[in-house]
């Protein structure tokens, strides 16, 4: 039964964005209240969508006026915890979830610029289906592009395929827009290339997962869209020869768009989802290294010249046909789908551990990912993105999840690398941050969020601890 307190903070979120946009029922709450993994999940005292900025501020000044804690949430594709309330726990504030989900407006595209403004709840499709329909293309991608958005994208400063080119998604918001937990709007869209007046709300904002401020809109920067595109799946001998590959590609090919890393155990898990054998194959193959090419003309040439020069190979396979193209890629991604239907199999969440380690530790993270994996008796299946040193750690059927991480990511921090290159931190990795972080850099993140959000309202638990 909800208090006086409940009843009238609900009427007051309903006067401020539509009764129908306020949901209480549990039925209508649930997919809110629990994120893509499975694995994170708690209660909320309702789901708010606001329509406008102006609305996001209102409801940012009623939670704070009745004290519950706001989560803001997108397209809820995270994989850290950090889009769902907290589990419930004695004494813990109410939370309301706030869903960004209605502000999906796309503004005209600024050929001139090579920019255009989105509003947070707009998907990375719609955002590259705009950039293509005005001749460009946007610098990032990955396979989840249907249902993240341009809000969730910059709060964890997502990645993707195309940083190897490109950079990570702080690199294309050339403007934003954002509510702090005072309820005040702040930033600016105009996007100009030359802006040095003090603080850069773009770059504050980027990987602060909903912590500092709540993003609202941003002007990105698009890219030229390359229509001639080829793509190589090599199978290499061993993880050495799959990094001299990469140098050599680096060097040489001027197109190069993406170089992606799939385990032997991926490679299998896909193949066998989809119901197609890999176009390669060998059981000398130790890696395989998909490679993207993109230019104004045909890429083929450089790619081939490089890959009929460099040792290791074992086998591969390239095209430049469209239709040959999409069932190669298919085997890259589809690979999170095919890791969520074998754990749903197996009936545990998978555990993923999102992790980047310098190129030449490469082997000795694998080495200690597949130890930790078989002192724990789980399946492992990695893959990632060459180029960063980013793999993503798989775990079907992890029996100690906490030990397991805590082996794994202990091993990232002593390679020199780091716990979270692309998903962020959330709730799940809070504990190991010391690990990259000194106290001098935890006291100063932990400093600029107390004047930010001084009652620790916004996303509390994401990236520190919770106050208690």
């Amino acid at each position: 039964m909800q208090s006086a307190a409940q009843v009238d903070l609900i009427k007051e979120l309903s006067l401020a964005v539509g009764a129908a946009h306020v949901l209480v029922d549990d039925d209508l709450r649930a997919a809110y209240e629990v994120d893509w993994t499975g694995r994170y999940q708690g209660p909320c005292n309702a789901v708010v969508r606001p329509n406008s900025v102006e609305e996001v501020a209102a409801v940012i000044r009623i939670c704070a006026l009745y004290d519950v804690t706001l989560v803001p949430q997108a397209g809820n594709t995270g994989l850290v915890g950090g889009s769902v309330p907290r589990p419930a726990r004695p004494g813990a504030r109410s939370a309301i979830v706030m869903s960004l989900t209605r502000l999906t407006r796309l503004g005209r595209v600024d050929t001139a610029a090579m920019q255009v403004t989105a509003e947070a709840g707009v998907t990375l499709t719609t955002w590259r289906e705009s950039a293509h329909n005005a001749g460009l293309d946007t610098p990032v991608d990955f396979a989840a592009r249907d249902t993240a958005t341009i809000g969730g994208a910059i709060a964890t400063n997502a990645g993707g395929s195309r940083v190897l080119r490109f950079g990570t998604m702080r690199r294309q918001v050339v403007g934003i827009e954002a509510v702090t937990a005072k309820g005040a709007i702040v930033g600016s869209l105009d996007g100009l290339p030359k802006e040095t007046a003090g603080l850069h709300w773009p770059s504050l904002l980027a990987g602060s997962e909903g912590t500092l401020a709540v993003i609202t809109a941003a002007r990105l920067r698009l890219v030229p869209w390359f229509q001639h595109t080829a793509t190589a799946l090599v199978a290499v001998k061993s993880i050495e020869s799959g990094i001299r590959l990469l140098a050599a590609l680096r060097q040489s090919v001027t197109s190069l768009d993406a170089v992606e890393v799939i385990a032997p155990a991926a490679m299998r898990l896909v193949s066998d989802h989809i119901g197609q054998p890999p176009p390669v194959s060998s059981p000398e193959a130790a890696l395989y290294v998909m490679v993207d090419c993109a230019d104004h003309s045909d890429p083929s040439e450089q790619l081939l010249d490089v890959l009929s020069q460099a040792d290791g190979i074992v086998d591969s396979a390239i095209t430049t046909d469209a239709v040959q193209r999409k069932r190669l890629v298919a085997f890259r991604d589809r690979i999170t789908e095919a890791i969520a239907a074998a754990s749903t199999e197996v009936g545990v969440p998978t555990f993923k551990l999102d992790v980047a380690v310098p190129l030449d530790a490469l082997g000795d993270l694998i080495k200690a990912a597949q130890g930790a994996a078989d002192a724990d008796g789980c399946r492992l299946v990695p893959f990632g993105h060459l180029a960063e040193g980013n793999l993503h750690l798989n775990h079907i059927g992890a029996s100690h999840p906490e030990r397991l991480a805590n082996t794994v990511l202990s091993a990232v921090a002593s390679l020199g690398g780091t716990i979270s290159a692309e998903h962020g931190i959330g709730v799940a990795k809070v504990p190991w941050m010391s690990l990259i972080r000194n106290p001098a850099e935890l006291d100063a993140q932990a400093a600029i969020r107390a004047a930010l959000d001084p009652a620790d309202m916004l996303n509390p638990g994401v990236l520190h601890p919770q106050v208690t």
